[in-house]
């Protein structure tokens, strides 16, 4: 389903990039003129140094020297640090042009990060041992077998045309699309900085690298996306085989402390604490929903839950919700914040939304595993199983086949919407 939802958008934003100004909605990164809105910067040598500001700051000249600007056009000689932008972007649309020579070796870093590949794919420029016969286009950086890494498709033009690029980029899932063609669909952008450790950064700026070859950019033009329209991007992301749990009217198939949650706009809303849960258990299973926090908001998500007790000690686990920005919960354990499994795994933190912003979240659990991505970035990827040290003593290591899915509430305002689940085999 997400080729036809995604790709005809892309095909139709593509068309613009001939135009001198901006498609609607976006602005110029590059003003076709001098070097306003850049400096120079390569990552591989100032994450290296104690004193970041300092490494940039002494990178300027060399950025001065390798790059310039003639008849609208972005030049670099192949040397010196990369292009970088001043601004730091999160979920984006990037919209460019660029032209290349014979053996170069180049590529568009996203939010800091490497990188969207741009090459010589011809066997003479003698890195098909690299993947360069695949095209240009793919997120290199990925792994081998990772999905991107390789495009799906070889779309390159021939040295001396100009190529046309379009990324979307929404939490860690990218998009490329390479004169016309669809070369990347929605594929997880490894963090390069952390081999896999932590993922990619919420925010970045956007790097031209510099490789040994000289290249041309021009039409350079970006578009900041929405939380509402990310969440429904996300929300096109293997969409099929799930059903609705909520009718959005009342609590129909739900049981538990209904009288301490609300109903209002198509959404569920705590008034207090107490936990609801679905009539129904669930075993293995995807789920997906949006909530939005107040500040200071909790509220959790009770996992294989046996209709009584405290969701977080009993039944699989209690999935934190929280507005980790709150002062009061500064000094929480980091197995306590948003998404952690409550008292067992903590959960990469960065990646809410500011409060009262919709958040998009999708939970998989298979077994004894439990996998959470937050707006497109994947937070928690736990196998309970193998945890053996727990916040608390009271916490159950027993894992149960089976449970009823809910809500914890622990105060007021938090709200759910869009609930739906997938059953897995």
């Amino acid at each position: 389903m997400k080729k036809y939802l995604i790709l005809p958008t892309l095909l139709l934003l593509v068309a613009p990039l001939l135009a001198a100004s901006p498609p609607e909605g976006f602005t110029a990164l590059f003003n076709g003129s001098d070097l306003a809105g850049w400096h120079g910067n390569d990552p591989h040598k100032t994450n290296k140094s104690q004193d970041r500001t300092q490494a940039i700051a002494g990178q300027q000249a060399e950025f001065l020297k390798h790059w310039s600007v003639a008849d609208g056009v972005l030049i670099n000689n192949g040397k010196g640090p990369f292009a970088t932008t001043d601004q730091d972007y999160g979920d984006f649309e990037l919209m460019l042009e660029y032209k290349t020579v014979a053996k170069a070796d180049s590529g568009i870093y996203l939010r800091g990060n490497p990188q969207v590949q741009i090459w010589d794919t011809t066997e003479a420029g003698g890195k098909w041992r690299f993947g360069a016969k695949t095209g240009s286009g793919g997120l290199w950086n990925n792994g081998r077998g990772a999905a991107g890494k390789d495009p799906l498709v070889h779309a390159d033009r021939a040295f001396g045309e100009w190529n046309q690029v379009h990324v979307r980029m929404v939490g860690s899932r990218v998009w490329v699309s390479l004169n016309d063609q669809l070369v990347v669909d929605g594929a997880v952008m490894r963090n390069y900085w952390s081999r896999g450790k932590t993922p990619i950064q919420k925010t970045g700026p956007i790097h031209l690298q510099t490789h040994g070859g000289a290249i041309h950019w021009r039409n350079i033009f970006i578009r900041e996306i929405k939380a509402q329209e990310a969440n429904e991007l996300l929300s096109q992301l293997d969409d099929d085989g799930f059903e609705s749990i909520f009718n959005g009217k009342d609590f129909t198939g739900w049981a538990g402390s209904l009288a301490q949650y609300n109903i209002v706009d198509d959404s569920v809303i705590s008034l207090k604490g107490g936990n609801i849960f679905t009539e129904r258990t669930y075993s293995d299973f995807v789920f997906k929903l949006e909530f939005k926090l107040p500040a200071g908001g909790n509220n959790g998500l009770a996992i294989r839950y046996p209709g009584k007790g405290n969701p977080a000690y009993v039944g699989m686990c209690e999935l934190q919700v929280l507005d980790d920005t709150a002062a009061k919960y500064s000094d929480l354990d980091a197995r306590q914040y948003h998404g952690s499994v409550y008292g067992k795994a903590a959960a990469a933190r960065g990646y809410l939304r500011p409060v009262g912003e919709w958040n998009y979240q999708v939970v998989r659990v298979q077994g004894s595993t439990i996998e959470v991505q937050l707006n497109g970035t994947t937070i928690v990827d736990a196998d309970l199983s193998k945890i053996t040290e727990f916040k608390s003593p009271k916490f159950n290591s027993e894992i149960p086949d089976t449970g009823h899915l809910g809500f914890a509430g622990h105060g007021k305002g938090v709200a759910f919407r869009n609930l739906s689940i997938r059953e897995l085999d």
